[in-house]
């Protein structure tokens, strides 16, 4: 059996799970990472994406985080989400109008650099609305 860590999923809302788990996979800026119990000490950046939650009683719970980063431990980790929603929850007009809303943003840019970041969020959230509200 996997042993169990600590798992903390916080938005400014919400406190969305703070459970004993045995295995997150969050959606790292770099790519996916799966974290397991003992996980050399990291930190990481954190993209729009889904993140799957195997709680100990080996239940999977899924949510959907908009950015933020995750402190991870051998002990636990928590994932500091700028906003996030369970999977269940998230409805394809809710992603629409973050979707339109960054579209607005990126044609009031004010530097190339903001311009960038917001084109590459726009992107994430776009590949978000097929994986996660398919049409």
């Amino acid at each position: 059996m996997a042993e169990a860590f600590n798992f903390e999923l916080v938005s400014p809302e919400r406190l969305l799970v703070s459970e004993k788990v045995t295995e997150v996979v969050i959606p790292a800026t770099l790519g996916e990472m799966t974290v397991l119990a003992n996980h050399a000490p990291t930190m990481t950046t954190i993209k729009p994406g889904v993140v799957s939650v195997k709680l100990a009683s080996g239940h999977v719970n899924k949510y959907v985080v908009f950015g933020g980063f995750a402190d991870i431990l051998p002990t636990g980790c928590t994932l500091l989400a700028e906003s996030a929603v369970p999977a269940s929850e998230l409805t394809h007009s809710t992603l629409q109008k973050r979707i339109e809303t960054t579209q607005g943003e990126i044609d009031h840019a004010q530097n190339d650099e903001h311009k960038t970041k917001l084109e590459q969020f726009l992107a994430e959230l776009t590949h978000l609305n097929g994986i996660v509200v398919p049409a």
